[in-house]
C-alpha cells in the first residue's frame, strides 16, 4: 500500500483517518489508468474496489458468452506503445477470460496492486466545506481523509437485480448476469429461463442453448442485431494490428464513437443502388460498422432511419423465417441505432431449436416469480430450475447514487439526480467540489463510445486538471452553476437534433422507474467532445472556479 500517515490531524480531519491526496473508486479500465497517472504525479493515492481483483466490468460480467463487441486491438490503452505491443489478442472480439487476463497484465505491468485495496466497498463520501476535503468511509469501518475523490465506478455497474415480486420464493438459483459467480455453474440438462434480450441476454442465449435441457426466453423489447465475424488471430494478424499503433493512436480519439472507423458516406450523394451496395458491404464486415460508420443520417433523418432499419429487418426476417418469431424479435416501432446494437453469433437460429421456447412478454408481462418459476400476467406459469436475469442496469448514475455522497450544504447526489441528471461535461457535478467523475451522464463515455477511448481521455483530463490546480497553489476545483447550465443546454440541444431521445431505452434511463428522462450520453461525437474538453482546459477552466 502507499505510505500515508495513520491520522489526519495535519488537515484537521477525523481522528484515526487515513490521509491521502486522492481516492480512486474502482479498478476497471478507467480506475487503473487513473491510479497510474495520479501516482506518476507523486500523489498519495489509493484505489478501492468491491471486487477481489482488478477488472471492473470484466471482473463482474463473467456470464456465459461475455465478450467484446469492440475489436480487441482498439479496446486498449494508447498512452504507451510498449504496453500496447506486449499484449497479443487471440481473436478479433475476445471473450471475458482473456479480457480479464489483459487487465491483470496492465495491473502487474504498471505495478498497481500495491496501491489498491480490494474487497472493500466505499459506502459514503462527504465533503467538508471548511477544510475543502472529502471524508470517505468503507464497509470495513475505515475512514479516509482525502483532497480528491475520483470516481471510476463504470457506466454499467449497478445491476437491476430485484425487478420482480417473489424472487426470494424461487426454489432454484437466480443469477443476474453481472453478478455471475466465479465458480462453474452447471446448466446441463436443466430448465433455464433467461429474462431479457438486450446485448447481454443475446450473448447468454446463444451460448447456453445447446447445453441446457430446455431454454425459455422471455422477450419484451426486440433488438436490431448484427452478425459478428470473429476470426482467430495468429502471429501475422497480431503483427498487422501492432504495426498500426501510431495510426490508431492518431485517429481513434477523434472519430465519432472512438472506434477506428468513422462515417464515410453521405446518403444524399448516393443512388439507391449505391446505398444498397454500401449497406451490404458494411453488413458483411461482421462488426458494429453498420451502426457506427455507415450513414450518419441514420441518427437524424426519419427517412434514412427507416431505410436502414428495413435493411436490417429484412436480414433478420430471412434468418428467422417463422412469422411468430419475426413478430416478437424484429423491431418495428423504433429506428436502427437508437438502441444499443448487439453483435451476435447464430443467435436468431437458436429459436429454431426444439429445446428453445420464445415467450413474448410485451403484451403479457411477467407478473411475479413463484417457487416453480415465472408467472405471467395471464396466470401462465413457466416451470424452471434456473433463472438468469439479463435485466440491465441503472446506467450512468447508479454506481454513484448507491453511495451516500454529500456535497455542499449536505446535499446528496442521489437526491439531486433523482430530480434532474446534470453534470459539467461528465467530469464534475456543481456542488461537489474536488469530486471528479468518469463514465457518468452527459459525456460520450456514458454509452456511445468505445470505452477505453473515452475513459482514457477523461482520466487524462482529470489528471491534467489536478496538476494545474496544484501548480497554481490552489486546493479546490468545482464547476460554476453558469458553466454547468451551459453544458446541460448544449447537451440537450445536441441530443434533441437526433432521433435517439424518441426511443425508450436505458440510453434515457427508461428502464429505471422514476429516473429522470434525459439522454445519458453526449451524442455530439467523441472527437468533438475531446475538442471541447481540451478547449476548456486551454482557456484556464472558465466553467470551473478554483480556490
Amino acid at each position: 500500500m502507499t505510505s500515508a500517515t495513520d491520522t489526519a490531524t495535519q488537515t484537521g480531519g477525523p481522528q484515526g483517518a487515513l490521509e491521502l491526496d486522492a481516492v480512486v473508486l474502482g479498478t476497471g479500465v478507467a480506475g487503473l489508468y487513473q491510479l497510474h497517472q495520479l501516482r506518476e504525479q507523486g500523489l498519495r493515492v489509493r484505489a478501492y474496489d468491491a471486487a477481489s481483483d482488478v477488472g471492473g466490468t470484466w471482473y463482474w460480467n463473467r456470464y456465459p458468452g461475455a465478450r467484446f463487441d469492440s475489436e480487441g486491438y482498439i479496446y486498449q490503452y494508447l498512452f504507451s506503445e510498449e504496453l500496447y505491443k506486449e499484449w497479443s489478442w487471440s481473436e478479433k472480439f475476445p471473450g471475458q477470460p482473456e479480457i480479464e487476463r489483459w487487465l491483470h497484465y496492465i495491473a502487474d505491468r504498471l505495478d498497481l496492486r500495491r496501491d489498491i485495496q480490494f474487497s472493500t466497498r466505499i459506502t459514503s463520501a462527504h465533503f467538508d466545506e471548511d477544510r475543502g476535503r472529502w471524508t470517505i468511509r468503507t464497509d470495513r469501518g475505515e475512514t479516509i481523509d482525502t483532497q480528491f475523490f475520483v470516481t471510476c465506478g463504470g457506466m454499467l455497474s449497478a445491476p437491476m437485480e430485484k425487478v420482480f415480486d417473489g424472487q426470494d420464493s424461487f426454489l432454484g438459483p437466480i443469477f443476474h448476469t453481472s453478478r455471475w459467480p466465479k465458480e462453474e455453474v452447471d446448466l446441463a440438462g436443466k430448465r433455464v429461463g433467461v429474462v431479457g434480450i438486450g446485448a447481454t441476454g443475446i450473448q447468454v442465449i446463444q451460448t447456453i442453448a445447446d447445453e441446457v435441457g430446455h431454454l425459455t426466453v422471455f422477450a419484451r423489447t426486440p433488438q436490431y442485431v448484427l452478425p459478428m465475424k470473429n476470426p482467430k488471430y495468429g502471429e501475422d494478424e497480431q503483427a498487422w494490428y501492432k504495426s498500426r499503433f501510431a495510426e490508431l493512436k492518431s485517429t481513434i480519439p477523434h472519430t465519432f464513437t472512438g472506434f477506428e472507423y468513422d462515417f464515410e458516406h453521405v446518403w444524399a450523394d448516393c443512388t439507391p443502388e449505391q446505398r444498397q451496395e454500401i449497406l451490404e458491404e458494411i453488413y458483411q464486415d461482421g462488426s458494429l460498422k453498420l451502426w457506427l460508420a455507415g450513414f450518419g443520417e441514420v441518427f437524424f433523418s426519419e427517412d434514412v432511419s427507416e431505410a436502414v432499419s428495413e435493411f436490417v429487418r429484412e436480414k433478420m426476417r430471412a434468418r428467422l423465417k417463422d412469422q411468430r418469431l419475426i413478430d416478437i424479435l424484429v423491431p418495428t416501432d423504433y429506428g436502427f441505432g437508437t438502441h444499443r446494437v448487439p453483435l451476435e453469433t447464430d443467435y436468431l437460429e437458436v429459436y429454431h431449436r426444439d429445446n428453445v421456447e420464445l415467450v413474448g412478454v410485451k403484451d403479457n408481462p411477467i407478473a411475479r416469480i413463484v417457487p416453480e418459476g415465472v408467472q405471467l400476467a395471464d396466470g401462465t406459469v413457466h416451470e424452471l430450475d434456473v433463472i438468469i436475469l439479463a435485466t440491465g442496469f441503472d446506467a450512468g448514475t447508479g454506481a454513484l447514487t448507491r453511495i451516500d455522497i454529500r456535497g455542499r450544504g449536505g446535499r446528496t447526489l442521489a437526491d439531486d439526480w433523482s430530480r434532474d441528471i446534470r453534470t459539467t461535461m461528465g467530469l464534475m457535478v456543481e456542488g461537489y467540489p474536488n469530486m471528479l467523475t468518469t463514465a457518468v451522464p452527459l459525456a460520450p463515455s456514458a454509452a456511445l463510445c468505445n470505452m477505453t477511448t473515452c475513459l482514457q481521455q477523461q482520466t487524462e483530463w482529470i489528471s491534467d486538471a489536478i496538476r494545474h490546480l496544484r501548480e497554481q497553489g490552489k486546493s479546490v476545483i468545482e464547476p460554476t452553476k453558469k458553466g454547468e447550465d451551459a453544458w446541460v443546454a448544449h447537451h440537450e440541444e445536441t441530443a434533441s437534433a437526433t432521433l435517439v431521445p424518441k426511443t425508450h431505452s436505458w440510453y434515457l434511463g427508461s428502464n429505471v422507474p422514476g429516473k429522470p428522462r434525459r439522454l445519458l450520453s453526449y451524442i455530439g461525437g467523441v472527437g468533438t467532445y475531446r475538442q471541447k474538453c481540451d478547449e476548456e482546459a486551454a482557456a484556464g477552466y472558465p466553467a470551473f472556479r478554483t480556490s
